[in-house]
């Protein structure tokens, strides 16, 4: 069973579009009521600050792709505000905050409305204040670090992936369901590592496990056997490793050192969920880390959009986030639609809006006929139900548990759900 927690949920302020691009402002059954919306130029114009090289390159071509394809696909329904999303402005993010940074401002004086990204919370915490600060719609497809809940972001950041304090509680009941009760838990010393660790370890305890050793690491370390020293030193029945690209290291230490997943329950979070792991910890022998499991937000089971984004980009390997980047495009868009405005400070009030409370549609182009019809949506995403909670983010989530057999080959366990309480 996953932790619930409380929040506050309100109504945000929505608008629905009419022809004549008359707003309509969010009341407490929807998006009905009336107003004018102010400011655009007419044309919706997205950019992306997305991993092209640095430690989650590997998570760059399928959230790139899924920019692109739900572009295509809202063009195809007649664009937004009956003109199509011009081709997306993108850049690198890096794995480099200096790097995200410089993405930014090149993306911004593209005269973007919305920016998709950036994938790593790290490089979106580098970046916010340039975007939102600009009145420019951020929304985030992946990530995870609670840190963003409460961000001061004037209304203007989103996000489709869940926070960590959803997958925290499946994580650890996995662990504890699988029988261990003694358990170290290291992580990246950024936000993503620290949130995602400490929402894993209070579930932990509060269903009964010890949590012998919770340590960070520097993430831009070249050496990390000291990290795999104290997890060797703690005697867990079980370790966590929250971690990227560096984490592939830190397993083939364990694996040296006799706390693989031969030894012990090992587990990771979605930062390594690569299909390509084994290979990477042990090219010649994948095998090494059968046994291992990890959580993250669920990857794709919409066959339709998973055989659509395919055929859109047949070279694709690797879906995760995919869906949700997806979501944030369409999300995007139908709020811009429904506000009769392209400008991030008239549409980002009703972003929270098109996802719950109003009639169920599953695309932009069910979703907009009703928009059309002036009646309130509630979109329902390729990732799943959205049902977003004022800060503008998931309150329900899907987690799944990936584990890794005999050959290295990566699979689906199971999913989960956890969601937070009214």
């Amino acid at each position: 069973m996953a932790r619930s927690w409380s929040l506050m949920r309100g109504i945000a302020l929505v608008g629905a579009a009419t022809l004549a691009l008359t707003a309509c402002a969010q009341d407490d059954e929807g998006n009905g009521g009336e107003g004018e919306a102010t400011g655009g130029d007419g044309v919706f114009k997205l950019g992306y600050i997305l991993p092209e090289t640095g430690d989650l390159a590997f998570l760059g071509p399928p959230q790139i792709e899924a920019t692109k394809y739900a572009i295509d696909q809202i063009n195809a329904a007649g664009g937004v505000l009956g003109k199509e999303i011009p081709a997306v402005a993108g850049r690198d993010e890096a794995g480099q905050e200096a790097v995200a940074a410089q993405s930014a401002d090149q993306v911004l004086g593209e005269d973007v409305d919305a920016v998709i990204g950036a994938a790593a919370s790290g490089m979106s915490l580098a970046i916010i204040d340039k975007i939102t600060g600009a009145e420019v719609a951020q929304c985030s497809g992946s990530n995870t670090a609670p840190t963003f809940t409460d961000y001061e972001d004037n209304g203007f950041y989103f996000r489709t992936a869940p926070s960590d304090v959803l997958q925290g509680p499946i994580l650890a009941s996995t662990i504890i369901g699988d029988g261990h009760s003694n358990v170290a838990l290291v992580a990246r010393a950024d936000d993503y590592g620290r949130g995602l660790l400490q929402a894993t370890k209070e579930s932990l305890e509060e269903q009964g496990a010890s949590v012998v050793l919770d340590e960070t690491y520097d993430p831009k370390g070249t050496n990390f056997d000291p990290v795999v020293q104290q997890i060797e030193g703690s005697n867990p029945d079980a370790a966590v490793v929250i971690g990227f690209e560096e984490g592939t290291q830190i397993l083939q230490g364990m694996i040296e050192s006799g706390v693989g997943p031969n030894d012990i329950g090992v587990y990771g979070a979605d930062g390594l969920r690569n299909e390509d792991l084994a290979n990477l910890v042990s090219k010649s022998d994948p095998g090494q880390l059968e046994g291992m499991k990890g959580t993250a937000p669920a990857s794709v089971e919409n066959k339709e959009f998973t055989d659509g984004l395919k055929e859109s980009a047949p070279d694709l390997k690797e879906l995760q986030f995919a869906p949700q980047v997806f979501d944030c495009v369409v999300v995007m868009a139908l709020a811009a639609e429904a506000a009769g405005s392209d400008s991030a400070a008239d549409f980002a009030p009703g972003v929270n809006g098109v996802t719950k409370d109003g009639e169920k549609c599953t695309s932009f182009e069910d979703c907009k006929a009703l928009l059309d019809e002036d009646k309130d949506i509630d979109y329902d995403g390729v990732s799943g139900p959205l049902d977003f909670i004022d800060a503008g983010e998931p309150g329900v989530a899907s987690i799944e548990v990936y584990g890794f057999d005999s050959d290295g080959k990566m699979e689906v366990i199971s999913t989960e759900k956890s969601e937070l309480e009214e």
